[in-house]
Parts: C-alpha cells; structure tokens; sequence
C-alpha cells in the first residue's frame, strides 16, 4: 500500500474503530427501564384514568431533537380519546410513554394518580392492550394468535370467540374451512392487511384491557369497517387512538391535535370544527374542499 493511500486509510480505521467501541459501550449498557423487574405497586384495582403532566421527553439517539415540549392531556375512565397532527408531532410517543417503553426527560405519567415509574412494570402493561398498524402475528392457527394476548392463562375457545366478534372478524373466520383452526402464515400471509388488524385487536381484546391503544389500528380497513371496529373495541374502557383518517374518529369523546409536541386544540368533533383552526383544516383538506 502506498504512504498515500494509508495516509487516506486510517481515518476511516479509527472511525471504525470509535464506531465499534461506541457499539460495545451500547451493548454492555444496563437498560434504563428493567422490564422483568418485581418491584413497584400493584393495585388491586385499576380504573383507567391516564394524566400526562408537563412531560418532556427526547429519544436517547436523538439528545438534541425534543419530542414532547411540556404535554399536558387527561383522559378519563371509559373515555375515548383520538390524537391527531402531523407526521413526527410526537402522537406515537406519546402511547410508547405510556407504555414506558421510555421514561419522560421532566414530568409524569400517571395513572390512577400514581407515577408510572411507581408501578411494577409487568402489571402496568398487563392493564394495557396495543394494536399498532403492522400487527405481527405468527405461523400458527387463528386461534393460537388470538389466544397470544393473555399469556398468563389459558382462554378458553368461547372467550376467544367472544374477542373475534368484538374485533368484527368472527363471521370471517367462521366462513373458513378449518375455522380457529386456520393457519395464519408465516407473519400472517394467508391473511390480508385488514384482516390482520381485525386479529390484532381480538387479541388485545382478550385481555380485556382497561386501556386500550389503537397507533393506526384499523388503517387498512374501509370507513364504515373502522368505524364499527373503532365502536365495538373502545365499549367500557379507556381508548386512546391515533389517527390519520378523521373521519373515523367523529365519535370521539375528545380529539386532541398535536403540534411541535404539545396539545393546540382539545375538544369533540363538532368544537374543534366550530373553532376553524387546525382541526377544521385537517377535516377540509381530507374531504378535498
């Protein structure tokens, strides 16, 4: 190798280097929240009501760019709550803080009135159902993959059936040959995407949450599906949903828009149309007025 070209060669080597260092330091990096830990409360009782108080919140990858500016949002026992906003205005996180997959850099979850950090983690996320917009479901029957909600017991074929009508997606799977015993595919191939998602949330219904998260839960299905599903799944619990298409989300108790990480608009359909702003652009720009 020529001087110049070793010369030119070792940066990019002790790039390496610091990058692989950097990457060990990762690896040997105690996890910030121990999710088998024992410790923490756990009530014997649970009602659902879920405060966001002045949360800040940055991802570790990310120090310099904040998410969440100080959000402050309340949702109450049996409410369904939507969020809506623009693309990166911290909607998502929002339900992953909730789920304490991350801790708030300043502020507070609660739940109940009690810190999520003071709750045992385990049983906190057993209080929670999530369905996301990529469910990911295994190469097993249909009954199998419903029945993966609850893993701390075994559901019994009613109970399973009982989550398949809730989620609207029974009278299909009644109509296939093998019934519950259908294989799903390896990550779900034998179904379609809405399909998908209708098994997603039978499974989150199994368990029957008291807190149910819905991030883009039922984008693959027609309006009037959604609406249904939307309906059937948010009955007798706390729902929080993200949202996209606003027309599904009419019904909501409450609809907060996200901005910049913070809440600019909070009320029902019907206020935040009244008050053309945000919301009444968003409404408008989807309808193609």
């Amino acid at each position: 190798m020529a001087l110049g070209e070793a010369n030119s060669f070792a940066p990019n080597y002790a790039k390496a280097k610091i990058s692989a260092s950097h990457l060990m330091m990762l690896l040997n990096k105690e996890p910030a929240i121990d999710n088998l830990s024992q410790e923490g409360e756990s009530p014997d009782k649970f009602e659902g009501n879920v405060h966001f108080d002045g949360v800040f919140f940055n991802y570790p990858a990310r120090p310099d760019v904040p998410v969440l500016k100080g959000l402050n949002l309340k949702v109450s026992k049996g409410e369904t709550l939507a969020l809506v906003g623009s693309s990166g205005c911290g909607k998502s996180t929002t339900i992953q803080l909730l789920e304490r997959f991350y801790d708030p850099r300043e502020g507070r979850v609660l739940l109940d009135n009690i810190g999520a950090k003071k709750l045992n983690i385990q049983w906190l996320r057993s209080q929670i159902g999530i369905v996301s917009q990529e469910p990911v479901l295994f190469d097993c029957t249909l009954s199998e993959n419903i029945a993966y909600g609850d893993n701390s017991r075994i559901a019994s074929m009613a109970e399973i059936q009982e989550a398949a009508k809730a989620a609207n997606i029974h009278t299909f799977i009644d109509s296939l040959p093998k019934k519950y015993d259908t294989q799903a595919g390896d990550k779900g191939t034998q179904l379609s995407g809405g399909q998908k998602q209708r098994i997603a949330i039978a499974r989150a219904m199994l368990r029957n949450p008291k807190v149910l998260l819905l991030d883009e839960a039922t984008s693959a299905l027609d309006t009037e599906s959604e609406k249904e599903a939307l309906d059937e799944a948010s009955k007798g619990r706390t729902c929080i949903i993200v949202a996209h298409r606003l027309s599904t989300i009419q019904n909501a108790d409450r609809i907060a828009v996200f901005s910049e990480g913070v809440v600019i608009e909070l009320g029902t359909h019907q206020q935040l149309l009244a008050q053309k702003g945000v919301y009444h652009m968003l409404v408008n720009k989807q309808m193609g007025h």
